[in-house]
C-alpha cells in the first residue's frame, strides 16, 4: 500500500477542523500552539512510526476551506 503524508501551512490554517472530521485514520489534530492568526491550527500526527500511516487519500486537502493543504504520496 502506497504511503502518503501532508504539510499543513499552519499561517493558513484557521482550525475550522474539517480535517480533523475526514481523515479515515485520525491522523490529524490540532495543534496547542496559536498560529500568527490566533487559532489553534491542524497539524498532522502521522508518521513513520503509524502503521497505519497517511494514505495520500487527498480527504484533508479536498475539504480544506483555505488550501492550507498539500497531499504527497509516496
Amino acid at each position: 500500500m502506497k504511503r502518503g503524508y501532508i504539510v499543513i501551512d499552519q499561517s493558513l490554517c484557521k482550525g475550522c477542523g474539517l480535517c480533523v472530521e475526514v481523515c479515515p485514520h485520525q491522523l490529524i489534530d490540532f495543534s496547542d500552539k496559536l498560529n500568527i492568526r490566533g487559532y489553534f491550527p491542524a497539524e498532522f500526527k502521522g508518521g513513520e512510526g503509524n502503521p497505519e500511516g497517511c494514505t495520500g487519500c487527498t480527504l484533508c486537502g479536498i475539504v480544506c476551506p483555505e488550501v492550507a493543504i498539500e497531499v504527497y504520496r509516496g
